[in-house]
């Protein structure tokens, strides 16, 4: 009897661990087979808590997601005491690696008065402690849109303070070497300064491993590479060290929601300097961004409706025409990037962006806040005036046209939205 159940344990472990974990070299995701790893992701946040422990849903959903073409989740919140073993095992037959937001409502880091303290560090380190066992997790996020205005970069450092610490805390447990990221809301002003902020200096341990953004500029069937400011993007990543990709994407209006971008994100003026993109998002709730939906929208008010009114299980059904133009666009485009082995990357980190008033409010290369330093007027003094004039510059990038959060803003890593929408959801669940 032992031995079986013995078996059974390994066989399941086993089914996990198949699936090739994936690492960083130079400004690329590789498989441990040597392949180059580009993204073709989907957002999923079923429930606000943690999507990730009903493996009865992860089966149903997983295998229409091996239909649609992807091969990546992207998951916002989950409980890092959760049994998770199921559903990363069944994502995991599908080819489906996860990237998770590290933060929970409570841990996340602020935009106004930043802390990173040692409470949010231990949360964040019991998540990590959780999915790192994981060979399909590709990758964790230390934040999601906490920059959102000039004045707000003040809390940069305290997003990279929170990388350094993570990625301490991965390489003293001997973990495997998880990348650690970030997902920028894709502010004009703000994007060039902060992409180069959090790979910038000399200390490779304090910065990110990779940068991701929230963009929302190519919209409806009229626009294009040059007038969405895909061209743009791509000439501000060409000298890039580390992976760059988009880490929500997909406008719903104008409509048809046909997906034409993915042909250029998996083309060839984008795949040498982008690692692909996770589309917005799996779930139809109120916002209209949903790629399937779990049945018809219920008055909130009924006897056993959920909040919102939008049912998060079941049998999902694909949402038309979204889900098969995506599908479409996904089945013809196979970038075939470059080996391993093949790849020598020469780049070198870029330099530390300079102070500019009411635009990047840090200078240079400054010292990154210490565990539990509280954020007051002597750590801002420091911030701002940072490094001696000249040892950085404000970056050469150009901005594109757009000048406001992105769309997926308004869930704050399906925080925000979900909080305000599905306040009650906890408890009708």
């Amino acid at each position: 009897m032992w031995s079986t159940v013995l078996s059974c344990l390994i066989a399941g472990l086993a089914t996990v661990n198949a699936i090739s974990p994936i690492s960083v070299k130079g400004s690329k995701f590789f498989t441990s087979d040597g392949n180059q790893f580009f993204i073709k992701g989907i957002a999923y946040q079923l429930t606000p808590d943690d999507p990730l422990i009903d493996d009865s849903q992860c089966q149903l959903d997983a295998a229409l997601m091996k239909t649609l073409g992807a091969n990546t989740i992207r998951v916002y919140h989950v409980d890092a005491s959760g049994d998770h073993k199921a559903c990363m095992s069944t994502f995991a037959d599908a080819g489906i690696y996860l990237f998770v937001d590290l933060d929970t409502f409570t841990t996340q880091i602020e935009q106004e008065a930043p802390h990173w303290n040692q409470s949010q560090l231990s949360a964040f380190e019991a998540v990590m402690d959780e999915f790192q066992q994981y060979n399909n997790t590709a990758g964790f996020f230390v934040g999601n849109e906490v920059l959102t205005t000039g004045n707000g970069s003040i809390a940069a450092p305290y997003v990279k303070a929170a990388a350094r610490d993570v990625k301490a805390y991965r390489n003293s447990k001997n973990y495997r070497n998880i990348p650690v990221g970030y997902s920028a809301a894709d502010i004009s002003s703000l994007r060039p300064m902060l992409q180069n902020y959090f790979a910038c200096g000399t200390n490779a341990s304090e910065a990110l491993d990779f940068f991701s953004l929230n963009a929302y500029e190519w919209c409806g069937t009229a626009s294009s590479y040059e007038i969405s400011g895909y061209s743009q993007l791509t000439a501000n990543v060409t000298d890039y060290n580390i992976p760059i990709f988009l880490s929500e994407t997909g406008c719903i209006k104008p409509r048809p929601r046909t997906f034409q971008d993915q042909a250029a994100i998996f083309g060839d003026k984008m795949t040498p300097y982008w690692s692909g993109a996770i589309i917005y998002e799996w779930i139809e709730e109120e916002n209209d961004y949903g790629l399937v939906s779990y049945g018809q929208k219920v008055d909130p008010t009924a006897s056993g409706a959920p909040p919102d009114g939008y049912t998060r299980s079941g049998t999902p059904t694909p949402v038309s025409p979204d889900f098969s133009y995506l599908s479409n666009q996904w089945k013809t485009l196979t970038p075939s990037g470059v080996m391993e082995a093949n790849y020598n990357p020469t780049l070198t980190p870029p330099p530390c962006p300079a102070y500019t008033s009411g635009v990047w409010e840090v200078n240079g290369g400054v010292a990154l806040p210490t565990l539990g330093q509280t954020y007051n007027a002597a750590i801002q003094s420091s911030i701002t005036k940072g490094a001696a004039a000249g040892t950085g510059s404000a970056s050469a990038a150009t901005p594109t046209k757009t000048g406001a959060a992105s769309p997926g803003r308004e869930v704050r890593g399906m925080g925000i939205g979900l909080v305000g929408v599905l306040v009650g959801f906890f408890w009708w669940l």
